[in-house]
């Protein structure tokens, strides 16, 4: 079976409570859909917002939902992105849940126990139907907060404080609701540049994401005195926590319903989990600085993007410290990267150590400071970016293209269940 380029990966979401179906429906796609991505939300609650966030090319409800009928899952699905296919899980005995679903809205059904070739199939004729249907195109409701994530191609680059001072000057300029993040699980440092003192960590909430809810969330967040929460990493000592994928994913889709703005300090390796917050991310941005070792691994990381399928301008590169002695130009940078730099800041490292050093950022203590200055124009630059964005039109155009393009290009490289028999 063919796979399917990075920028036509199938997307199909998975609402269940229980993780053994998620697995055992991903082994059958593995075997039958090549490339795919299977997300995963235990929370009925949370399944319109994940639904938005990802234009999925199918939903799938399970009937096994404590305390909700997966017709009314189906309902608010529909509801959020009216269009989308949904697919309703239920046990050979559960026929009236089959009928109400479709009632309302859902695409169809499928039995459980489920039968590999029989729950493709029907995928398959459900992907065809989404193909073949001539839909005209929907408004689609807000998503909820923006996601900005700060990387870097190494250690060094004054990612973190790119990120904190960002953060500090989005919230101080806008007055909106804005968390941060500690992302870097192997060198946290949100601690130490806000002077934290507490134990709270995502650790804390980890044993029970399949009840994570807004007030479980709060115990957790720590109030800083710029009026940002904070959500930090456990400490580094902690060698056996360890987050998944679909944690990182129920837990930014969570933080968006309660933010204007999750921002997001992310520490490599950029594996899997680390993606979970890529894929949600409205603008990543890759602090860098200007020398060789640098360049050559964010040349490795914008390929990385690119093979997952990011839009080139989705990605915002950011030189720190531009103006270092003996530092790399802007236009060799651009020139050796392909890529436009779209803010610099200047180096004044004797300034930033004190600050960090203090625990006090730079836009509370030093805005007017050349570094401060420009801190606060990359916050000015986020936030014009992200009123640029709420254009209706070009809304409903990028989730029609979500919602269609890729599966004409999916359906040419999948075969069905019966030609894989033959």
């Amino acid at each position: 079976m063919g796979s399917i380029g990075p920028t036509e990966t199938l997307r199909i979401l998975l609402i269940a409570e229980r993780e053994p179906l998620r697995d055992q429906i991903g082994s059958i796609l593995t075997e039958y859909a090549g490339d795919h991505r299977l997300f995963w939300v235990a929370q009925p609650g949370l399944a319109a917002r994940r639904t938005q966030d990802l234009l999925p090319h199918l939903v799938l409800v399970d009937d096994e939902l404590a305390g909700v009928q997966a017709a009314q899952v189906v309902k608010s699905l529909i509801a959020a992105v009216p269009g989308v296919s949904v697919l309703v899980l239920v046990d050979e005995q559960g026929m009236g849940v089959a009928r109400q679903s479709v009632l309302s809205g859902a695409r169809g059904f499928v039995t459980k126990p489920l039968q590999p070739d029989d729950f493709w199939a029907t995928l398959y004729h459900v992907l065809m139907q989404q193909y073949n249907s001539a839909r005209e195109p929907q408004q689609v409701q807000s998503t909820g907060g923006r996601v900005v994530v700060f990387v870097g191609p190494k250690g060094g680059t004054g990612r973190s404080n790119v990120a904190v001072n960002s953060a500090l000057a989005v919230h101080k300029a806008t007055g909106q609701s804005v968390v941060l993040i500690d992302a870097d699980y192997s060198a946290p440092a949100l601690d130490v540049l806000l002077n934290i003192q507490e134990e709270k960590d995502i650790s804390h909430i980890l044993t029970r994401i399949a009840r994570l809810d807004e007030d479980l969330m709060e115990s957790v967040l720590i109030n800083h005195s710029s009026g940002v929460r904070v959500l930090l990493a456990p400490p580094p000592a902690n060698t056996a926590f360890d987050i998944s994928l679909p944690q990182v994913q129920q837990i930014v889709t969570l933080l968006k319903q309660m933010f204007d703005w999750v921002v997001v300090d992310l520490g490599l390796p950029l594996d899997e989990p680390a993606c979970g917050f890529l894929d949600c991310a409205d603008r990543i941005i890759v602090n860098v600085l200007p020398e060789m070792v640098g360049l050559r691994n964010t040349r490795l990381m914008l390929d990385h993007f690119h093979n997952r399928g990011y839009a080139d301008e989705k990605v915002w590169l950011v030189i720190n410290r531009a103006s270092m002695t003996g530092g790399i130009a802007r236009r060799d940078i651009e020139d050796r990267l392909h890529v436009r730099v779209r803010h610099t800041i200047p180096d004044d490292q004797p300034l930033v150590s004190m600050a960090v050093n203090r625990g006090v950022p730079l836009i509370m203590s030093h805005e007017r400071s050349a570094v401060g200055k420009a801190m606060k124009e990359l916050a000015t630059l986020l936030v014009n970016d992200a009123k640029g964005e709420r254009d209706p039109a070009a809304a409903v155009a990028a989730t029609v293209q979500a919602l269609t393009n890729p599966v004409q290009r999916l359906l040419q490289r999948v075969r069905p269940v019966e030609s894989r028999s033959a």
